[in-house]
């Protein structure tokens, strides 16, 4: 018996789990507890640079460390001042003057001044050297805007033309000039600030700081002691001393690290819900319904004439092969199987959570296989060697693979869905659930894909969409603009005549300052899409979370999210 005691000893100190260690460290577990934040993300991200990043999976983990001149308001989605104290504009409406903060210093203690506002316009957005979809709407007639300086800190933007959202689109990042100059003037920028750089070098104004990245587990934040921001005790702000991000593979582990107290707050799924529900005193957790959620979920077929051959270019381009697919879409089972009843249909290109700007009157495509059969007959889609495939009218078999994000579990249950339904009506569809970054890159890089189910983040302001809805728009996925003058030459002649009318709407709609004449606009844009069915709407979830107790001052929204007021939250020991 003692020479069995002796072993387990041996192995206690060999495995560095001495009981004085495991109460030591079971100890500084509580302790880092109770003074940080511990919340996730799916993904690693695939870039610290904002300026030319597309994906959820970079601008969710820098949100804490950069700010704009305004901020939206995440409860009632006014606008209010941020790095800009105050503005004026002029009674045209084409000149602003922003007056900014003097108390304000980057992580380094540099102070932030109208030279940061300026290199950030001037060198960053307005650089066509710098690939970024935030050029695509900061822009009127393809006319960019002048920023100049005024004072060490005033700024001056004088535009072509009145430009309706403006005073919302001035909340984009502003970065450091002193930081990142050089590297524009070496041309370097595009490959500065990667994931490969120390997170210390990442300098924002932001209420916190990025301190350690270790791919797959987590990143790890500390706070501002410099920042800007007071309550209304004159109590500087963060209240939260850390905010420790878990890299959490997929939406199920996310809920069972939620369920194990080892993260905050929660996105939930409405399949989980009723399950969290019962929980909640046990868990000491609080739910919140805030309705329809911001965002679209759809599918996307690639219609590019350069980077989608043939036959599938001939297939995806064809409208009436659309609209087959779009009677595909069973979105009650979707609701009710999927989201277990938290869900909306989306037919329209804005979402109702969008409020004035969302249009329900657009062309609906309701499920309806045998309808979708009949329309795949008519354009000479057919099996014809009854192998149960159709085959277009030269004998291709009409095959493609569906690709969506495999870390998000409620979009691969949708993808499945779908999928099933395509095979039913004759089409030999693979579904496969990719890495996120990886899907990203085959979307706007390589633009090598069939057919895509993926999402958009949603807002109030149509114009901010104008990146995916502009042809010319980094994120026009569906028909990408080639770079080489030679591929633009023959996607030009491929142009649609929709398409153009919708670049002609958002130019129209982003100087119009009536916002009842804005909305006709808007609302036409939508029926457009509609009829044309570039994207596929699916369905829309509603905005679901689960909060520990332990943090206080927390306004759930839609909009908002959980983490809308951040600096304003505070932890119950």
């Amino acid at each position: 018996m003692k020479k069995i005691l002796l072993v387990l000893l041996i192995l206690l100190i060999a495995s560095d789990i001495h009981p004085k260690r495991i109460k030591k460290k079971q100890k500084e577990r509580v302790a880092t507890k109770k003074n940080a934040l511990f919340i996730s993300t799916t993904s690693d991200p695939k870039s610290f640079n904002l300026i030319i990043s597309n994906e959820t999976s970079t601008t969710d983990v820098l949100s804490f460390l950069f700010e704009g001149l305004i901020e939206t308001d995440g409860v009632t989605t006014k606008v209010k001042p941020c790095l800009a104290k105050s503005w004026r504009i002029s009674r045209d409406g084409k000149r602003w003057i922003f007056n900014l903060r003097d108390d304000v210093f980057w992580f380094d203690g540099v102070p932030f001044t109208a030279d940061d506002v300026l290199f950030t316009y001037n060198s960053l957005i307005y650089n066509d050297d710098i690939p970024t979809s935030t050029r695509d709407i900061m822009t009127v007639d393809g006319k960019k805007f002048i920023v100049k300086k005024l004072g060490t800190w005033t700024v001056e933007f004088i535009l072509p033309k009145p430009f309706a959202p403006f005073l919302r689109q001035v909340g984009s990042a502003i970065l450091p000039k002193h930081i990142l100059e050089e590297s524009v003037l070496k041309k370097e920028f595009t490959s500065t600030w990667g994931v490969d750089t120390s997170p210390r070098k990442l300098i924002g104004t932001g209420p916190f700081m990025m301190t350690e990245y270790r791919v797959g587990e987590r990143i790890v934040y500390i706070k501002n002691p410099n920042y800007w921001k007071i309550d209304k005790d004159g109590n500087k702000l963060p209240y939260i001393e850390k905010i420790v991000m878990l890299i959490v593979p997929d939406r199920e582990a996310q809920l069972a690290s939620f369920k194990a107290g080892e993260i905050d707050t929660l996105s939930v799924m409405g399949k989980d819900w009723q399950g969290l529900y019962e929980k909640q005193e046990e868990g000491n957790y609080t739910l919140y319904n805030c309705g329809p959620a911001f965002g679209t979920t759809f599918l996307v077929f690639n219609q590019s004439p350069i980077y989608c051959k043939e036959p599938k270019f001939s297939w995806f381009l064809n409208l009436s092969f659309r609209k087959a697919v779009a009677h595909c879409i069973d979105k009650q089972t979707i609701i009710n199987n999927v989201m277990f009843s938290f869900g909306f249909p989306q037919d329209s290109a804005m979402e109702e959570a969008a409020g004035f700007f969302y249009n329900p009157d657009v062309i609906k495509y309701g499920y309806n296989l045998r309808k979708a059969r009949m329309i795949l007959d008519q354009i000479g889609f057919k099996d014809r060697d009854g192998d149960g495939i159709r085959e277009d009218r030269r004998g291709n078999p009409i095959k493609f693979t569906l690709i969506t994000n495999a870390e998000n579990t409620q979009r691969k249950d949708i993808g499945a869905i779908i999928a099933k339904d395509l095979r039913d009506i004759g089409l030999d569809v693979t579904f496969a659930p990719i890495d996120f970054n990886k899907l990203v890159e085959m979307l706007t890089s390589s633009r090598n894909w069939d057919c895509a189910l993926i999402g958009l983040t949603g807002g109030i302001e149509p114009h901010f969409g104008k990146n995916v809805w502009e042809s010319t728009g980094q994120l026009h996925i569906f028909n990408s603009m080639p770079q080489d003058e030679k591929q633009k030459a023959i996607w030009e002649k491929h142009l649609t005549s929709w398409e153009k009318e919708v670049d002609e709407i958002f130019n129209k709609g982003v100087q119009e300052l009536d916002e009842n004449k804005r909305k006709i606009l808007y609302d036409k844009w939508q029926l457009l899409v509609s009829k044309n069915l570039p994207l596929i709407y699916t369905v829309n979830p509603s905005a679901l979370y689960a909060v520990k107790n332990r943090l206080k001052n927390i306004h759930p929204t839609a909009y908002g999210g959980v983490l809308h007021n951040l600096e304003e939250i505070k932890l119950e020991d």
